[in-house]
C-alpha cells in the first residue's frame, strides 16, 4: 500500500503581502503548526508558485502555495517495540541514548517500525504524550553515538530553544580520507540536492552551517578529526568534510572511494573494504540540565567497527616509519 500524503493547494490573500512565507502558510493551512510548515518548506514539500522557496521569503499576494508530503504516524499510533540502544543517563526530565549504528531514529517513508522513537516507547511508555517522542535531534541511521531525549513537557521546549541557540554541544569522531594538514573552521551553507533529493550540498541559497574541525591523529592517507558541530543541518559533518575534500571512510553517498595509502598492509586493506558505513561517532554531548541548570557532560566509547579501522590505521603507519 502506497504511504498516505497530504496535498492540498490554497491562494495567498492580497491583504498578506509583504509576510513572510512560513505566517502566510500557517494562515492557510491552519490544521498544522508553523515549525511543521516551515520544515516542509525548507525540504521543498510546500511551494510558492510551484518553485522551492524559503520560510521567511516574502510574498507578493496571488501567489499558488502547493503541499505535497507524507502524512507521518503519530508517536501515539506506534508500537513499542525493543529497539538496541543504551541508556547512558535517565531522570525524570531527561535521556541521554546511545544510539548504535544501523538504527533509524524516526519512522518514515518505508519504514514502519525497528526506529529508536520504537524503542524509546518501549523503555518509557509516557514519552507517547511527547511529539517525536522527545527527541531533540537526530542522527542519521549509520552514525553511531549520544542522542538527547526530553523526558517531560517541561523539559521538551526548554532543550528545544538550547538548541536552537546552539547551547547544547555535541562533538563526533570521524575519519577521514586523506591527510588533513591541520584543523580549520567550515561555514558552508547547506540545502538540498535538487537533482538527488537524498543528499545535501554545499548551496550558496541554503541554510548558515558552521563546524569545527580539529586533527586527532594522522595516517599515511588518513585522517582521525573531532567536529564541533556550531548547527545542526541535515548530513553537516559528511557534507563539510566531502566538501574540503575529505569525505569520510565508507561514505559513498559523499564521495568515498575507499582511498589507501602505498603498499597497506593487509588488514588495513580489509578494514577499509569492509567498512560499510560512514566513519562517523557522536562521542560527546553536553548542556545544561533543563530544570536544574545542572551543567552535564556524556561520553560514549568509540564502537568496535571504528576502533578496528583506527588499529590497522595505526599498525599500518608503525609499519612504514
Amino acid at each position: 500500500m502506497s504511504a498516505q500524503r497530504h496535498v492540498l493547494a490554497a491562494t495567498v490573500p492580497a491583504h498578506r503581502a509583504g509576510e513572510r512565507l512560513d505566517r502566510v502558510a500557517a494562515e492557510c493551512f491552519r490544521q498544522f503548526s508553523r515549525m511543521q510548515l516551515a520544515a516542509w518548506i525548507r525540504c521543498g514539500a510546500l511551494r510558492l508558485d510551484h518553485a522551492p522557496a524559503k520560510p521567511a521569503q516574502r510574498v507578493a499576494g496571488g501567489e499558488a502555495l502547493t503541499l505535497d508530503a507524507p502524512v507521518e504516524r503519530r508517536v501515539g499510533d506506534l508500537e513499542p517495540e525493543p529497539v538496541p540502544f543504551a541508556v547512558v543517563h535517565e531522570d525524570a526530565h531527561v535521556l541521554v541514548v546511545d544510539k548504535p549504528a544501523g538504527v533509524v531514529v524516526h519512522p518514515g517513508a518505508g519504514v514502519a517500525g525497528g526506529t529508536l522513537v520504537n524503542g524509546l516507547l518501549a523503555h518509557r511508555p509516557a514519552l507517547a504524550a511527547l511529539p517525536r517522542a522527545g527527541l531533540v535531534h537526530r542522527l542519521d541511521k549509520e552514525t553511531s553515538g549520544l542522542m538527547l531525549v526530553a523526558a517531560s513537557l517541561e523539559a521538551l521546549p526548554a532543550l528545544t530553544r538550547a538548541m536552537a541557540r546552539r547551547a547544547i554541544g555535541r562533538e563526533y569522531l570521524a575519519v577521514a580520507e586523506g591527510a588533513l594538514t591541520g584543523g580549520r573552521r567550515v561555514d558552508l551553507a547547506l540545502g538540498r540536492d535538487p537533482v538527488r533529493r537524498t543528499r545535501q550540498r554545499v548551496r550558496a541559497d541554503g541554510r548558515p552551517a558552521s563546524s569545527v574541525v580539529r586533527v586527532e591523529q594522522r595516517y599515511r592517507a588518513h585522517t582521525a578529526v573531532h567536529v564541533t558541530l556550531e548547527t545542526g543541518r541535515t548530513h553537516q559533518v559528511r557534507v563539510h568534510m566531502s566538501a574540503i575534500g575529505h569525505p569520510l571512510v565508507g561514505d559513498q553517498r559523499y564521495g568515498a572511494r575507499g582511498r589507501l595509502p602505498k603498499a597497506p598492509t593487509d588488514a588495513l586493506l580489509q578494514a577499509v573494504r569492509q567498512f560499510r558505513r560512514q566513519a562517523l561517532h557522536a562521542r560527546r554531548l553536553s548542556f545544561a540540565h533543563p530544570i536544574t541548570g545542572t551543567a552535564m557532560s556524556f561520553s560514549s566509547p568509540v564502537p568496535a567497527d571504528i576502533a578496528g579501522l583506527l588499529e590497522a590505521l595505526t599498525d599500518d603507519a608503525a609499519g612504514a616509519a
